[in-house]
């Protein structure tokens, strides 16, 4: 007979399964919901074709379904990992147990970023960092993306293959969204446009306050190096416009997470 403590790891095991599995289901009503949209708005626009590209933005569409807090990518102290895209058996998933880190250094162009991980409110996320960061996987990438707006004025990171379209091979749902601002200093994931809960490996530095609806993971905040990322804003964008690459290369040298 099993002894009180491994009756209870056992029912506890099975409220988590039984809520991932409700997750599951939410995400894949949230797509079916997007793809019906999608057609429906195909017929409308006959007259006149609008392409987005396939890439990881660092916002959405404002006919989005919303995915919430409550369909996280974490759930009684575990989180959950899915492959996504191509997978990538040398990098794999991180563990479902959340390792925790309290800060990043960020070395852009030469120069160092330092920020402040926010382990507490978004531990599958600063874990899934960590695990990246122990490959080197971020080392010697891209910031592809830079914008310029009133509103907006982020710097995209993330990408080895510099396009907007990579990734690690898995995904990963929101953390600490409820009620996120996006002022200067916030490291918060991307994802692809119209789909919150797609998170992978590609994050935005908020250079300048910056106007976002609450659906990208905050995990961070800049502590030290934000005049690089406003120096690097100066510069502006390849084709001089507020959204593009930018107009001298930004190479992310490193990032290496610690205690």
């Amino acid at each position: 007979m099993a002894s009180t403590s491994e009756r209870r790891r056992q029912l506890a095991r099975q409220r988590w399964e039984r809520q991932q599995a409700r997750r599951a289901e939410a995400v894949a009503r949230a797509r079916r919901r997007r793809k019906i949209l999608a057609v429906v708005t195909a017929v409308a626009v006959v007259a006149g074709a609008v392409v987005v590209a396939t890439q990881w933005w660092p916002w959405g569409d404002d006919d989005a379904t919303t995915v919430s807090d409550s369909e996280t990518s974490s759930a009684a102290g575990s989180c959950s990992y899915t492959e996504a895209g191509t997978a990538n058996a040398e990098i794999g998933l991180p563990p479902t147990e959340p390792t925790a880190a309290a800060t990043a250094r960020l070395t852009v162009n030469g120069q160092p970023v330092d920020v402040q991980l926010l382990a507490d409110a978004a531990p599958c996320t600063v874990s899934s960092m960590v695990h990246l960061a122990g490959q080197d996987y971020f080392d010697g990438t891209s910031c592809h993306r830079l914008t310029t707006s009133a509103t907006l004025r982020v710097l995209q990171c993330g990408d080895p293959t510099g396009t907007g379209g990579g990734g690690p091979g898995y995904e990963f749902g929101l953390e600490n969204t409820e009620g996120a601002t996006y002022p200067a200093g916030t490291v918060a994931m991307a994802h692809r446009s119209g789909e919150p809960g797609s998170n992978g490996s590609q994050f935005f530095l908020v250079y300048d306050d910056s106007e976002l609806p609450p659906e990208y993971t905050v995990f961070g905040q800049v502590t030290a190096g934000l005049e690089v990322l406003a120096g690097i804003a100066a510069t502006g964008t390849a084709d001089g416009s507020e959204d593009g690459a930018p107009k001298e290369p930004v190479t992310l040298d490193d990032l290496v997470t610690g205690a």
